[in-house]
């Protein structure tokens, strides 16, 4: 599974310049920082900015620094409206329910689409139901990260994007389509206080598909809850210097933007075939054999 996974990894990459979780029921923190597993495409957490021990360090290395990350809680932004990304070798197509299909709740869902694939090679979608994202605040808390020795030679995770819904796919390269839609019903009353005024709901929605191909993942958290991590941003320091500390003014006259000091992630692999085994390039030429020794 590890190549189809860091194949659907640096699909959703290219098309978005964001890092795709595989697993999105588990979840991927603001401030997390780690290395990326370069057969799967995981992040591999090493901790993060927020925990107690960071802080620890933190104190220890500039008193001056007077950073207290937990006055600075990662912003939750507004909930957005549902966010479906296609990649390269997919393309996204007007609902049509087959010939004796008769779901309930199909004619009236709101989230609903095909997608049809090319043969011969992979696509993938990512949808997110209700989506929003989560950052650090601005201007507050990066350009004095940057500064940490502790992350030099990490990536940060600076935002991520949650959902009480997703649906991810990687298509078998056979040209297929494939129908998905968001069904919702009533919401449903806990039979402990039906009628109270404590009374919980639940979210009826499910997924349906008529996938039958590929390989499909979807979730739905029936309390409605932002359970799942689908997708997040990867940044890594910029302008690598021996000089661990630069000082504020240095940094408030030249590299005082955010963007400027922390820049998208590479992807640690070669380029990859369609299976997502990394391609070799032959750099001299499909002709060319080395016969050296």
């Amino acid at each position: 599974m590890s190549p189809l996974q860091r194949k659907y990894v640096d699909l959703i990459r290219d098309a978005t310049s964001k890092w795709a979780n595989w697993d999105p029921p588990i979840p991927v923190k603001v401030g997390s920082f780690g290395t990326l597993d370069r057969v799967t495409g995981e992040l591999e957490v090493h901790g993060n900015v927020y925990d107690a021990d960071f802080q620890e360090t933190l104190d220890k290395i500039d008193l001056t620094l007077k950073l207290k990350l937990q006055q600075h809680p990662p912003v939750v932004g507004p909930v957005e409206e549902d966010f479906i990304i296609l990649t390269s070798g997919a393309q996204k197509r007007g609902f049509s329910a087959a010939p004796g299909v008769d779901i309930m709740g199909l004619a009236t869902a709101s989230l609903k689409a095909d997608f049809q694939f090319s043969q011969g090679k992979r696509g993938a979608f990512l949808v997110m139901h209700s989506p929003r994202m989560e950052y650090f605040p601005p201007s507050a808390v990066l350009s004095q990260l940057y500064n940490i020795p502790a992350l030099a030679d990490m990536y940060l995770v600076t935002s991520v994007f949650t959902c009480p819904a997703f649906s991810l796919y990687l298509s078998d390269k056979s040209g297929e389509q494939i129908s998905l839609a968001l069904l919702a019903s009533a919401p449903i009353v806990t039979p402990a206080t039906p009628l109270g005024p404590n009374a919980s709901f639940s979210t009826g929605i499910d997924w349906w598909t008529n996938a039958s191909r590929g390989i499909l993942r979807k979730g739905v958290s029936k309390e409605g809850e932002y359970a799942f991590t689908p997708l997040y941003v990867l940044k890594k320091r910029a302008g690598w210097t021996r000089k661990i500390f630069r000082s504020r003014d240095q940094i408030e006259r030249g590299r005082n933007s955010e963007d400027e000091l922390w820049v998208d992630v590479d992807a640690p692999w070669d380029p990859l075939d369609e299976d997502g085994e990394e391609d070799q390039i032959d750099v001299y030429g499909s002709g060319y054999q080395d016969t050296s020794d």
